[in-house]
């Protein structure tokens, strides 16, 4: 796990339902045979790709496919002004899956090259990387790039032969929602709107999972949900997850939004509010520095004794989280989506994107990254193994990836659509900050997740009006 969000993961915290394992209550299999699963879902399609591969004349087929190379490229926000690190996770990942990749016979009888960009937060940015794995790239994959509204160039892009067929974007999460919908755009952690877009009242799918437990584990549960408030996308998604919670019975004493830039003395009158109202959860839907700060200067005014749960999106699951908050950060929960690094050996899919990384290096955003790399190495072995090696084009990967509609990461992510929306796994576990380290609380046994339907709840609502009213 890496540097801190410092802004706009609240964008991310309330899709990260996307990714989940196996349910609470299966069977949590031995390292060794999570290894041999995974081999086994793939030893067939790796013969017939390798007999494909024997007796290939190979040929450049599209933009970015020569007879030695598949280029793909990876846009992230990666070192923005702002927030230097933000999603450098994502760029590591595939980096690292190229290189695994390649030192296991690579993909359609080809090396794969990686290109990277990044769009900085900055939708001229995020624009031009589209621009340039359009000229230069296959496809796009592990993309993160919050601000990313203008998607012509995915529509649009022309494939070798002039074709406008548009350009594949395997994302990691899409964010803006200009781009969940887009029709050349697969997501990793999926869509909680209805697709294609609209505007006014709709309706959005959300995971209360968590809400459910914390109002089983303390009932009426009232108090402060903490807006990512840095641009117009992230106050919309937190809005969905707060009507959501509020709909299976948190109430809100107040939503304020915070920002990035949001200093330590910001947080004061929230704290006042909290104690005023005697608020018993304080819910945490920005970043892991927005969830510090708050419980740094609850602690300054004296504390919040009447809190029963400190809570907040993965977007704590940050070694930074650990690191800045140090004993003020004790017994804050952390809900997920998919197994947390420390359970990677029951996982065969999460332990070889740890080994390819480094544990060092592991991060939260990343995982999805390279998940969206399993998504683009399976579509491509199918190509092959239907079509032989020379049959990678674009065109293709476009109908491989929308074929889609049970992708599970090999296991690690809840079967779920890639495609449009609502397309999220009611799976999640939660965390907590004990001694120190993340410490798995719910459900128990290691290896598993809550995936019960009931985690899923809709609600219909104008986001914007509501989001123009909050402060």
């Amino acid at each position: 796990m890496r540097s801190s969000r410092w802004c706009a993961v609240v964008l991310l915290g309330s899709l990260a339902v996307a990714a989940c394992s196996r349910s609470a209550t299966s069977h949590s299999p031995t390292v060794s045979s999570a290894q041999a699963a995974l081999s086994a879902a793939t030893a067939g399609t790796a013969t017939t790709v390798a007999n494909q591969c024997a007796n290939a004349q190979l040929q450049a087929t599209d933009v970015g496919v020569t007879p030695t190379t598949i280029t793909i490229e990876v846009m992230a926000d990666a070192q923005p002004p702002q927030a230097p690190g933000l999603f450098q996770g994502n760029i590591d990942a595939i980096n690292a899956f190229a290189a695994y990749v390649n030192t296991h016979g690579g993909l359609a009888c080809r090396r794969v090259l990686v290109r990277s960009w990044d769009s900085k937060l900055d939708p001229i940015e995020a624009k031009n990387g589209q621009i340039d794995s359009c000229r230069n790239a296959l496809a796009m994959v592990g993309t993160l790039a919050l601000v990313n509204p203008d998607i012509t160039t995915l529509n649009t892009c022309p494939n070798r032969s002039g074709e406008h067929i548009g350009l594949p974007d395997i994302a990691a999460a899409t964010a803006d929602v200009n781009e969940q919908c887009g029709a050349t755009v697969f997501s990793v952690y999926g869509v909680g709107r209805t697709c294609p877009l609209a505007q006014g009242t709709q309706t959005y799918t959300e995971n209360v999972g968590f809400a459910r437990w914390a109002a089983s584990n303390g009932a009426g549960l009232h108090g402060l949900y903490l807006v990512g408030g840095d641009s117009p996308s992230t106050i919309e998604v937190g809005v969905q997850e707060f009507l959501a919670m509020q709909k299976v019975g948190i109430t809100w004493d107040a939503t304020p939004k915070v920002t990035g830039t949001d200093t330590q003395s910001d947080y004061t009158p929230r704290v006042l509010v909290a104690r005023a109202k005697g608020s018993t959860i304080v819910y945490n839907g920005a970043n892991d520095v927005a969830m510090v700060r708050m419980r740094k200067e609850a602690d300054a005014q004296g504390g919040l004794s009447a809190v029963k749960f400190w809570a907040c999106t993965f977007g704590c699951y940050t070694n930074a989280f650990l690191a800045q908050g140090g004993s003020e950060v004790e017994g804050t929960y952390i809900w997920m989506g998919f197994l947390p690094f420390e359970e990677a050996g029951y996982n065969a899919e999460e332990q070889r994107y740890v080994d390819a990384v480094g544990p060092s290096k592991v991060d939260s955003f990343g995982a999805d990254g390279w998940m969206a790399a399993v998504a683009f190495e399976d579509a491509v072995n199918a190509i092959v193994a239907r079509d032989g090696p020379n049959a990678l084009t674009r065109a293709n990967l476009l109908t491989a990836l929308t074929g889609m509609t049970q992708f599970d990461a090999h296991g690690w992510l809840g079967e779920k659509p890639l495609h449009g929306g609502p397309s999220l796994s009611p799976c999640f576990l939660v965390m907590q900050v004990q001694h120190g380290k993340f410490v798995r609380v719910y459900p128990t046994k290691p290896g598993t997740m809550d995936c019960s339907p009931a985690n899923l709840t809709t609600i219909t609502v104008d986001v914007s009006t509501v989001g123009a009213s909050l402060k």
